[in-house]
């Protein structure tokens, strides 16, 4: 770049990666256009944590991050940790608080809260923001690049910032846009597929139990090996499972039915009693009143939508007749099913309904600690668009912070 000459970055995309990588740059010194598709940007941080922004988590660990190659996120994550994510808010304006595990949220409890003040800095640094502005073409010159947009439109840059993110929530604005972008530069796709996102399962009963809540414990089985557990609020629903735990066990469930794998979720409706502590309550229950009918038997204990199918699912034919007429065998189908039902999962919600994207543009193309492509000298990446993602609880937005750190930093380094 010739000597005097203002360092031109182009960021296409105006999530929150693309908004904090543009901030970054824009401090540096560089004149930063942000082309972003949408009406607005920022749409996606409004409905992160409900509305309410988990901006980070207070346990920030590499095992928290999935993908083909986890272990690329490190630097970016030891550049800009949770410690430099709230600080940065906090200079902005973003009181945070911290909740249960670990979670960060504003002060405010609102999301907007935190697009306000990036929209604020993207202003005061004289940031051009370039609304509907599609981006169809990506060309690589001698001393730069040529983008261009959907309406005709073309735009120079000496360097390209791509944070279009990935496919998850697709009414937000993230339908993937970006990665033909980064094929046609060469750079491999790791298949993307919905990550922190309801499962589907297979039973026929579902209609009966949707909208039931409870505080249980799921595994994720294949062939009989649990995989990975989560414990906390489940909610069946017509077409499945959800609550905090399934987004959590729902990667693992997704990448084994990619590897056309069977996948179980085993369900403990009871993960805090031991199976003989529940075997005695229930003795004593029937006991006390034993002409209770089955059926009656359970009111009080569990939902009593959740009876009838928990009795048929034990096996229990007769669900009128009274308790002195079980079988031990009956018994213990009963006990079996509260503490390990297993349901077979058919795949999972749609693009609509998940919360990340799992997959996406192959990090081994991508130096880790500029976020720059080793294949387009100038290029870098930041966010969703990798095969980086992160668990339930502020670990994505942390991964756009560190990510979008790096790659304006470096983009903005002349």
């Amino acid at each position: 770049m010739p000597k005097g000459k203002q360092l031109k970055v182009v960021v296409i995309g105006g999530g929150a990666a693309g908004l904090f990588a543009a901030v970054i740059a824009g401090r540096d010194g560089a004149a930063v256009t942000i082309l972003e598709r949408n009406q607005r940007v920022g749409k996606k941080i409004l409905a992160t944590g409900n509305g309410r922004c988990n901006l980070t988590n207070t346990d920030l660990q590499l095992a928290h991050y999935h993908g083909q190659n986890p272990q690329f996120a490190m630097k970016a994550l030891q550049a800009f940790d949770n410690n430099q994510a709230i600080e940065f808010f906090e200079g902005l304006g973003i009181a945070h608080k911290v909740e249960e595990e670990g979670k960060v949220f504003p002060f405010s409890n609102q999301a907007s809260s935190v697009l306000d003040v990036l929209r604020y800095e993207v202003e005061r640094l004289g940031i051009e923001v370039v609304l509907e502005a599609e981006v169809k073409g990506l060309h690589k010159l001698d001393k730069g690049f040529d983008v261009q947009t959907k309406d005709g439109k073309k735009y120079f840059a000496h360097r390209v910032i791509l944070a279009t993110g990935g496919k998850a929530a697709p009414n937000l604005g993230s339908t993937g846009s970006g990665y033909p972008l980064a094929e046609n530069m060469g750079h491999r796709l790791v298949e993307p597929f919905p990550a922190l996102v309801q499962l589907k399962l297979a039973e026929p009963f579902l209609k009966q139990i949707k909208g039931i809540k409870f505080e249980g414990l799921a595994e994720i089985l294949v062939k009989g090996k649990s995989l990975a557990q989560a414990q906390g609020e489940l909610l069946f629903t017509e077409y499945g499972i959800s609550g905090p735990p399934i987004f959590q066990l729902s990667r693992t469930a997704a990448e084994k039915l990619k590897g056309n794998h069977e996948v179980w979720v085993k369900v403990a409706m009871l993960p805090t009693w031991t199976k003989d502590k529940l075997a005695h309550y229930l003795h004593k229950r029937w006991q006390d009143q034993p002409e209770k009918s089955v059926h009656f038997s359970f009111v009080g204990f569990i939902n009593k939508q959740l009876t009838p199918v928990v009795l048929k699912q034990a096996g229990i034919e007769d669900m009128h007749k009274p308790v002195k007429a079980l079988t031990s065998r009956e018994k213990e189908d009963i006990l079996q099913i509260l503490q390990d039902w297993r349901f077979q999962v058919t795949g999972t919600n749609t693009w609509t309904a998940a919360q990340v994207t799992a997959g996406g543009i192959d990090v081994r193309d991508i130096n880790p600690a500029t976020m720059e492509s080793k294949l387009a000298t100038g290029l870098y990446f930041a966010g969703e668009i990798m095969d980086i993602d992160g668990d339930c609880g502020g670990y994505n937005l942390q991964w756009a912070w560190s990510s979008a750190y790096l790659a304006g930093k470096s983009a903005a380094d002349d």
